[in-house]
């Protein structure tokens, strides 16, 4: 026999709306981001600097991806209530990652190119004008990185315990991007103090280095959620330790858990062999006790 039922937590997990901090500091992140981005973009391109450029290019990233954590809360929010949605509406987040991980390939292509055209054919770059932008980008960052904390701490004010994944991802994006403006002023400034112009397209290089290593962990992290490639996650150990300390349930002969949230997960799990008083409420809820289980089925013979 078998039984499927959702935890009664499994809304409260997948569709948490007491995140309306977190949503609304990812929207401000996100337009200040976009807004920043355009500036160092075309501040790079007026100014003749790569640096400045890889750093608005990387940038570009965070304000997709915060703005993909923005769409996710938004519609996680929007549909906590349709019931047509089983496991939510989370995997949005996933999509957008995996595209824009995809596009940003295209863009440390795009800066490696740029850079070792300008290490061949140096150009007149100005660097203070370069470096003032660059260092309002580092002020913009540091002031998304406040208001990210902030939604952060709102969040355990009203009692989320749990790790917002969501939250927590943009959160890094932003600290990562405020390394590449520092990256994009060490240029600037070496290359007016030392007449070293040969730096900025080389940190135009390391940023595209940042760019790609950050769109390949990306393309790995959301390819392996789309994928349900979940079974190595310590979650799986877990339940078969909980079917090892009983023995009496008889033998585990099949197991396949994948997510189906930011730290959420469903399982199904058969037992050959079980007693007949054995009921899949009893199993469920032994195994339950892993809060990020939210969906459970239980297959007894």
């Amino acid at each position: 026999m078998g039984a499927a039922q959702p935890s009664p937590k499994t809304h409260s997990h997948l569709f948490d709306q007491g995140n309306r901090a977190g949503e609304r500091g990812t929207r401000l992140v996100m337009v200040i981001t976009a807004l920043m981005m355009a500036v160092e973009i075309l501040a790079g391109w007026r100014f003749n600097s790569m640096a400045l450029l890889a750093d608005g290019w990387h940038m570009s990233s965070h304000a997709v991806a915060i703005g993909v954590s923005a769409l996710a809360y938004a519609l996680a929010r929007r549909h906590a209530g349709d019931r047509r949605f089983a496991f939510g509406t989370w995997k949005i987040e996933i999509l957008g990652g995996f595209a824009s991980a995809l596009f940003l390939l295209g863009v440390a292509a795009w800066m490696v190119l740029g850079s070792a055209q300008r290490l061949l054919e140096p150009s007149p770059i100005h660097y203070r004008e370069a470096m003032a932008v660059a260092g309002a980008g580092l002020v913009v960052n540091v002031v998304c990185a406040l208001i990210l904390g902030q939604a952060h701490d709102h969040g355990h004010d009203h009692g989320h315990h749990g790790h917002d994944l969501n939250l927590r991802s943009a959160y890094v994006h932003v600290i990562a991007d405020a390394a590449t403006s520092v990256l994009a002023i060490v240029a600037l400034a070496g290359g007016l103090a030392l007449g070293w112009a040969w730096l900025d397209p080389v940190m135009g290089l390391a940023g595209a280095a940042l760019v790609t290593a950050w769109a390949v962990g990306l393309l790995r992290d959301t390819t392996r959620v789309l994928l349900d490639a979940e079974m190595d996650h310590p979650v799986v150990d877990e339940i078969r330790e909980v079917a090892g300390a009983h023995p009496e349930w008889g033998r585990l002969t099949d197991l396949h858990v994948w997510r189906v949230g930011k730290a959420s997960y469903a399982c199904i799990l058969a037992l050959e062999g079980s007693p007949g008083d054995l009921t899949p409420d009893a199993v469920r809820a032994a195994v339950g006790v892993h809060e990020e289980l939210v969906h459970i089925t239980v297959e007894l013979g």
